[in-house]
């Protein structure tokens, strides 16, 4: 079976994780039950080892061909839920076959993919493009990835081209940040791994962000605005000026390619308390350093202005730049650019402008890059997908597990 046919299977089913109950993991019962379909159809491929534990995810194995058992185990790696950001209930895919390089209507939603704002789209002329009606997204994060390396198992297992073991897991909760934080890896058992999670085919991934979520609790003094004068601290002004005093031109609307940020992904508010939610980000370890050591300056300056108590912060760190690893195994990078090669592509590197479970995975011991799913436009409606680029993915994947080691 061709992986687009399983993506869009899979993406009818809804998978989102849930940001505010990420003390369980899986956050959402759904993806327990989508992690159990994908635990039978292993078995039904022939895969061995399979397992789904009470946290959602799945391993599988597959042993190497005979002659290569001294060959590495290799581990691909995807997620099965998406974004919580934009609705992923009731998602309906739509084929859009023979592309002609204009607009797209996404349904009837009265949204148009277009190659205007989506370059990407220039590369798709003649290929079968796959979308949303425009009221979802798709989940090709990572459903995409979760398709093609079940099609690499089939492929596999009903041909005789030999190739080193396979170690498969899908994971649950990415999308929040918590995909490789429950992960058995000596049940995995990889000597190495990548995760399919990215974006062109010829993509290579591995360098983050270093991260961190921040957040700020201002405790304001109500009363009466007509005999408020030296007595009311306006909670919500206080969290104005803490927005303020942040470099206007650093944010993710100003930024790219390694420039850092400050993220307001949330804000509530009124007179007597108000609350702000970042997330921070930067590839150099110093600058990124930097930029918490300034949450924290401006926590300070504003106590000592409206007194001590005024403005907490917290600071969480989530994942570092996972090049500070991998700088130390470049090996399966090179073999991820070899199989590209081989599939007929320029391999391209670039840095993730966000994180993946290769970060965690990589400081945890399993050198891990990200490659591409052949997706585009993820977490929301424009969200897209070339079956053609599907097909090469899992091309590519074939190449990596069927090389033996320099």
């Amino acid at each position: 079976m061709r992986a687009y046919k399983r993506l869009l299977r899979y993406a009818a089913i809804d998978t989102q994780s849930n940001g505010d109950n990420d003390a369980v993991t899986p956050s959402t019962e759904k993806q327990y039950a989508f992690s159990w379909l994908l635990h039978c159809e292993l078995q039904d491929l022939g895969m061995k080892r399979v397992y789904t534990d009470p946290h959602a995810y799945t391993y599988a194995f597959l042993p190497a061909s005979p002659g290569w058992e001294s060959e590495p185990v290799i581990g691909l790696i995807a997620h099965i839920d998406t974004a919580p950001a934009f609705s992923g209930t009731g998602v309906k895919p739509q084929t859009h076959f023979d592309y002609d390089g204009g607009d797209i209507a996404l349904g009837t939603s009265g949204l148009v993919l277009s190659p205007r704002d989506f370059p990407e789209l220039k590369n798709c002329v003649g290929k079968t493009i796959i979308t949303t009606d425009g009221t979802t997204l798709l989940g090709a994060d990572d459903k995409a990835g979760v398709a093609e390396i079940m099609t690499v198992c089939e492929t596999l297992i009903h041909s005789d081209r030999p190739h080193c073991a396979l170690a498969v897991c899908f994971t649950p909760d990415e999308e929040i940040g918590h995909g490789a934080r429950l992960m058995d890896f000596k049940r995995f058992g990889a000597a190495f791994a990548y995760t399919v999670d990215g974006d062109a085919p010829e993509e290579i991934n591995y360098e983050t962000f270093n991260a961190a979520s921040a957040g700020f609790l201002i405790k304001g003094v109500s009363v009466h605005p007509g005999s408020a004068k030296d007595v009311m601290v306006n909670a919500s002004l206080v969290a104005m000026r803490i927005n303020a005093m942040l470099p206007a031109d650093e944010i993710p609307a100003r930024t790219e390619g390694y420039e850092g940020f400050y993220h307001l992904t949330d804000m509530r508010g009124d007179v007597s308390e108000a609350e702000l939610k970042y997330i921070v980000r930067d590839h150099d370890a110093k600058r990124f350093l930097a930029r918490c050591d300034r949450l924290r300056e401006i926590e300070g300056a504003l106590n000592a202005e409206y007194g001590e108590g005024t403005v907490t912060l917290t600071l969480n760190e989530q994942y570092r730049n996972m090049a500070e690893i991998l700088a130390d195994h470049m090996q399966i990078v090179r073999r991820a650019e070899r199989a590209i090669r081989k599939a007929g592509l320029k391999p391209a590197t670039s840095p993730i402008r966000g994180g993946t479970d290769g970060a965690r995975l990589s400081f945890s011991g399993l050198p891990c890059p990200n490659l591409g799913t052949g997706g585009a436009a993820f977490h929301g409606p424009s969200e897209h997908i070339a079956v053609e680029d599907m097909d090469k993915v899992v091309e590519i994947l074939l190449n990596i597990v069927c090389e033996r080691e320099e």
